[in-house]
């Protein structure tokens, strides 16, 4: 047998390097396998607060995973939560020597110092961070001090940027962010108007973040003072204008609004679009006087214009609106608004374009002169009038439809309320037939009907109808959930035919019934405050606050609270002449009720009693 060879030095160390390199092979993916579970175990530990588990296992793993950006933090937790401020304070310095780069690890150290209540070291180490700041490291470092809750350090480093980018503009929508948190109107005011100076497309987030913070009059007040200033310094930044003209919208200073759209209309050379936007929406908020001085100028000053004849017809409509809304309506001042109708139709022709100067005088010879057959009459050329289109016939058969209700026959009313509603589908004309009908059948009693109309409005597009639609369909439900057959409500529904049929002693008696009937119902608030506004209308305007005064006394009737306070100090101011009185519940209502919708409004009269000067 031949004998083995003996191994020589040589093959020993080959043999041994083999062997070390097949371990060294097996062992690593688990050495990298059981740090990587490491890591998820410390940081889990780390975010239940088990400090000590924490930091052990941390305090395992190689230096450089120590000090990286995704676990040093964490780390760093462990240890301050254990009071190891030494241990602390060594890592996040070699963390600064490993990643120079990494502007947090600075903060990091500051709060270090912070949490071991050294506050000189804590202000010098937060002072070197700033002063050393390099243009990149401006947002990540800013946004460190705001996770620490330290604004005012994070407003010195954006500061700090805006000088390293030698830019006054620079960090601007960082800061109003910044402002806007912390409540700081005045530096959120002069940061918003310099933005918006150097660029004007910012004006849509300028605008959302002063609304989104200004909500105290005196910031109101400073923003329009700083704006009217900048109007006349810089008359040619138009954006001053723009922004002067949303805060007045927003406080409903339609007088001060007025004269901006006048100035960015001729600016624009818009031949009226401006102002006639305006006066539509100083209309649609009962400023009459605005409103008419809007139209005014339009006819006055583009006669050959574009919106010469829309603004003819709209005065006329504005003159309607407050003479209907002054009470109680003088019959001679209606008969002097049909007078001004037939003026517009002389001089501007009967034709589609008109067709609801026709319309609305069908309306007041209908409902405020009681001359059905006239109103129909005029409601009847507009359905036949040539080369008018579906719109208009069908916005007339809706008025035509209404004279049938007045006249107590609903069977014509609703089969043209149907007519339009079919020929509409999915469109507000449509829509508003629908709602009409709706309202027929809940005039009517038959509240199921009407009920699955509503249903279907409370998805429409207009917001407005579908409004009205969930008011009546929560008037309905709320009525008929414990008295199925609604027997309360159909009083009260009678009551509401009258006042359509613009019957208002006849009403007021049904609502004294009602309210005898049924002592103590769901209903007796919208009752209540129903009867205050028929009072108001009728001229009895003591009464009326007599009535509103059930609602604002009584904790129960919560609901309506804000509206009857409203309506009660409108009658103060606008009727009785008591203006301390109406200032003094105006001021009420914006105090007790911040988030009621009169409170622009209840804010600009409040205003305007103080004796403010609006513009």
């Amino acid at each position: 047998m031949r004998p083995l060879l003996k191994p020589s030095p040589r093959n020993r160390c080959v043999f041994l390097f083999l062997l070390f390199s097949l371990w060294l092979g097996a062992s690593c993916p688990l050495q990298a396998q059981n740090e990587g579970g490491d890591i998820a175990l410390a940081k889990e530990y780390a975010r239940k607060g088990e400090n000590e588990k924490a930091a052990f296992l941390f305090s395992r793993l190689r230096p450089d995973e120590q000090l990286a950006p995704n676990i040093l933090p964490d780390y760093l937790s462990s240890l301050l939560g254990l009071k190891q401020f030494k241990d602390a304070e060594k890592l996040v310095k070699k963390g600064m020597r490993q990643f120079p780069e990494e502007a947090s690890y600075g903060v990091a150290l500051g709060g270090v110092y912070a949490a071991a209540g050294d506050q000189a070291a804590m202000t010098k180490q937060y002072e070197r961070v700033i002063s050393q700041l390099k243009p990149a490291q401006v947002v990540p470092v800013a946004t460190e001090f705001m996770k620490r809750n330290q604004p005012e350090l994070a407003e010195k480093v954006f500061l700090k940027g805006r000088e390293l980018a030698k830019n006054d503009t620079e960090f601007s929508p960082q800061l109003i962010q910044l402002y806007t948190r912390t409540g700081q109107n005045e530096n959120l005011m002069a940061e918003t108007l310099r933005l918006v100076q150097t660029d004007n497309q910012q004006l849509p987030f300028v605008r959302n973040m002063l609304q989104n913070s200004l909500h105290e009059e005196k910031d109101f007040d400073a923003l329009e003072k700083q704006l009217l200033s900048n109007v006349q310094k810089y008359p040619e930044q138009e954006v001053y204008s723009e922004l002067l003209l949303w805060l007045q919208l927003q406080r409903h200073d339609f007088t001060g609004a007025l004269v901006q759209a006048k100035a960015l209309d001729r600016r624009a050379r818009a031949q009226g679009s401006r102002v006639m936007d305006l006066a539509a929406i100083a209309q649609q908020n009962n400023d009459y006087e605005s409103a008419i001085a809007g139209y005014e100028y339009v006819i006055r000053e583009y006669r050959t214009g574009p919106f010469y004849g829309l603004a003819r017809q709209r005065l006329v409509q504005t003159r309607e609106e407050q003479v209907r809304n002054t009470y109680p309506v003088d019959p001679a001042k209606i008969r002097g608004l049909i007078g001004e109708y037939q003026q517009v139709l002389t001089e501007l022709g009967k034709k589609p374009e008109t067709a609801s100067v026709l319309r609305n005088m069908a309306a007041l010879y209908a409902f405020q002169l009681d001359e059905k057959d006239k109103a129909m009459a005029l409601l009847q050329e507009v359905i036949d009038m040539p080369r008018a289109s579906l719109d208009v016939v069908d916005d007339a058969k809706i008025n035509l439809a209404d004279i049938y209700l007045l006249r107590g026959e609903p069977w014509e009313a609703t089969l043209l309320y149907s007519q339009v509603e079919k020929s509409h589908k999915d469109s507000p004309v449509g829509y508003e037939a629908k709602l009409r009908n709706a309202r027929l059948s809940y005039f009517a009693g038959d509240f199921k009907l009407a009920q699955s109309h509503l249903d279907i409005l409370k998805q429409a597009t207009s917001r407005e109808i579908a409004n009205d639609a969930m008011q009546l369909s929560l008037l309905i439900s709320d009525n008929t959930a414990m008295d199925t057959a609604g027997v309360a409500l159909r009083d009260y529904a009678a009551v509401e035919l009258l006042v359509f049929q613009n019957k208002l002693p006849e009403a007021i008696k049904g609502l004294d019934n009602l309210l005898q009937k049924y002592p103590g119902h769901a209903l007796t608030d919208e009752a209540w405050y129903l009867k205050g506004q028929l009072q108001r209308r009728t001229g009895d305007y003591n009464g009326a606050i007599t009535t509103l005064a059930r609602i604002t006394s009584n904790p129960k009737y919560d609901v309506l609270s804000d509206d009857a306070l409203f309506l009660t100090a409108s009658i103060l101011e606008e009727n009785l002449q008591d203006r301390e009185k109406a200032k003094e519940l105006y001021n009420n209502l914006l105090v007790k009720y911040p988030g009621s919708i009169y409170v622009a409004e209840a804010r600009k009269r409040f205003r305007k009693l103080r004796g403010d000067v609006l513009n």
